[in-house]
């Protein structure tokens, strides 16, 4: 069974055997009309009761899955010399951050190399353009191992 659909089950057939148990057990004038003690005896029961029966079931364990090595994850540093490709469109700007003057429209499958310096996810890199020689700051985030299949890359 889904283990939402379990999770969903356990709590409704909580709230019943509450509001069940609420009537049998309290005065009732407690529920000729609706009222704070009222309210509270169901929510607090219905907790208890969906705890009992197993609504705080922790999901279950995902498996992991190897996910493509993205340039610009958290806590992955550029080597210097190392060369990255280009996923997309991506600019080449004078310095960090969207602001800055943009020098060139890097396409896609472009190489470039790290030069190892880095000011977040912004990475300084150098290329060839054209037979031009280019340095600059690009984001990470655009960036893949040269190693890794170009295709993949993309997906």
């Amino acid at each position: 069974m889904n283990t939402t659909l379990a999770v969903g089950l356990a709590w409704a057939a909580a709230l019943v055997l509450t509001l069940v148990l609420a009537a049998w057990l309290t005065p009732r004038a407690w529920w000729r009309r609706p009222n704070l003690r009222a309210l509270a005896f169901t929510a607090i029961g219905t907790l208890a009761l969906g705890t009992l029966f197993g609504g705080w079931r922790a999901p279950a364990p995902r498996l992991a899955v190897a996910a493509p090595a993205v340039a610009g994850q958290a806590g992955q540093r550029p080597k210097a010399g190392a060369s990255y490709r280009v996923v997309d469109g991506l600019n080449l700007r004078s310095d960090t951050g969207t602001g800055a003057p943009r020098l060139r429209v890097l396409a896609a499958g472009t190489v470039v190399e790290a030069t190892g310096a880095t000011d977040g996810d912004w990475w300084r890199v150098r290329t060839r353009v054209d037979g031009e020689a280019l340095e600059g700051w690009a984001s990470s985030l655009w960036l893949r191992r040269a190693d890794e299949a170009y295709a993949a890359a993309r997906n």
